[in-house]
């Protein structure tokens, strides 16, 4: 069974295999959108640094001129030497308020009777894992995505409005909302 086949168990109805890829082109379109609009409108890309506190719940990028700073939540992280994607919620590092979104995404595979999106560890490669993010970001209705670094196991983040701090202590938020 592939990645994101209808795992065994009761029929889950109208959410069969063939709703599961039209979702996951929805939230590859997501992803495509969500990652230019918050471009567009504060940098997203573009910082020289990005950090996540799990206590506060935030997400920060520090820019030359400003911070970005959101609420978000990890969805899982990626690591290509192992060929693995591993859902935060089953990540001990991960603290379980940091995981409100995986475990929605849990939630919804299993009543719609998709292994691959309640299983802790899922074993593919970056196709695979990108995979899981488009349909996670999707189902959880993410207004932002964000792939944090490129070796190791890397994080995947969904986060909420940006508020934007100028270093003169000015302030503005940023809410990207896509079709």
């Amino acid at each position: 069974m592939g990645p994101i086949e209808r795992g065994a168990g009761p029929d889950p109805g109208p959410s069969g295999t063939s709703d599961l890829n039209a979702l996951l082109i929805q939230g590859e379109d997501m992803i495509e959108q969500l990652g230019a609009a918050h471009a567009k409108a504060w940098g997203l890309g573009t910082a020289d640094r990005w950090d996540l506190d799990q206590r506060t719940g935030l997400i920060t990028w520090t820019f030359p001129d400003r911070t970005a700073t959101a609420p978000a939540q990890i969805l899982g992280s990626f690591n290509a030497e192992a060929e693995s994607w591993l859902w935060a919620w089953a990540n001990d590092s991960v603290l379980p308020e940091m995981s409100r979104d995986a475990w929605a995404v849990h939630e919804w595979g299993r009543a719609n009777g998709h292994r691959a999106l309640t299983e802790p560890k899922v074993h593919g490669d970056a196709s695979t894992a990108g995979a899981l993010v488009a349909l996670a970001v999707r189902i959880t209705r993410a207004t932002g995505y964000y792939k944090g670094g490129d070796g190791g196991a890397i994080p995947i983040i969904t986060f909420g409005p940006v508020t934007l701090t100028s270093h003169d202590g000015g302030t503005r938020t940023v809410t990207v909302e896509i079709g």
